[in-house]
């Protein structure tokens, strides 16, 4: 598949991966993350289609300032991974050039489709919403249990990778779960980084304007207190955690 479903671009991201990025957020997704602040990537053939070559041209044009940053290109979404084809196409292409890949990705597949791409992945931002598979499947409406089978497989095939989470009040901040997934991770050579995200509203007007109902209408975001407390447990354990 030369062509692939895209919701937008980033042509100078920092918040993607290290360094400079050229950010592809790509449409489709197979969660409903009650906080997604942006559900219009969830349908696929809502965005716009773009071959692979022409994606190629506009980050080429972004690519001295990649470069000089450590850089790169970063595939995000949705869930770019339900476009296996298209983002092998434009990791390949990506390689070819000399440009540093990343993919940010809900680890919602099938191993043995991952491993297919796997060698062109420099990094794996990989968003792990929450360790117990009820609350992610209240959460998500899916269980994470194919998402910590990808944590495993990162493990065994020796792929650096971060783990994002995002903490939402009574949600994802129960110090327990947090401890569950501290556990979890402690002993993982490959794991580089841990990102805490703090829940944020950004994208409510986003549901109105689809005519969705906000299941989280007036949650605040987390304390500056909460996230450090959330940070100490992960640091405790010898993990390097950045609140973003």
């Amino acid at each position: 598949m030369g062509k692939g479903w895209i919701h937008s671009v980033e042509s100078l991201g920092t918040q993607d991966g290290p360094g400079i990025r050229y950010v592809i957020f790509t449409q489709g997704c197979p969660l409903r993350c009650k906080y997604c602040h942006n559900p219009d990537t969830w349908c696929m053939v809502d965005g716009e289609q773009i071959e692979v070559e022409e994606l190629m041209e506009k980050i080429l044009r972004c690519k001295v300032y990649i470069d000089k940053s450590g850089g790169g290109v970063t595939i995000s979404g949705g869930e770019p991974t339900l476009q296996l084809e298209f983002i092998d196409k434009l990791l390949t292409r990506c390689k070819e050039e000399g440009i540093h890949t990343a993919v940010d990705t809900s680890g919602y597949l099938d191993r043995d489709d991952f491993k297919k791409v796997l060698e062109k992945i420099d990094l794996v931002l990989l968003d792990i919403k929450q360790i117990d598979d009820l609350k992610h499947q209240e959460l998500t409406g899916v269980s994470n249990e194919k998402i910590l089978d990808i944590l495993k497989l990162l493990e065994e095939e020796k792929q650096d990778f971060w783990v994002r989470y995002v903490i939402v009040p009574g949600i994802s901040d129960d110090i327990e779960d947090v401890k569950k997934l501290s556990n979890l991770l402690a002993p993982l050579k490959y794991l580089k980084k841990v990102e805490l995200l703090p829940y944020h509203q950004l994208g409510v007007h986003k549901w109105k304007d689809l005519g969705m109902k906000y299941e989280l209408e007036g949650l605040e975001p987390p304390s500056r207190e909460k996230m450090e407390e959330v940070q100490s447990i992960f640091v405790d354990q010898g993990i390097e955690a950045v609140i973003k």
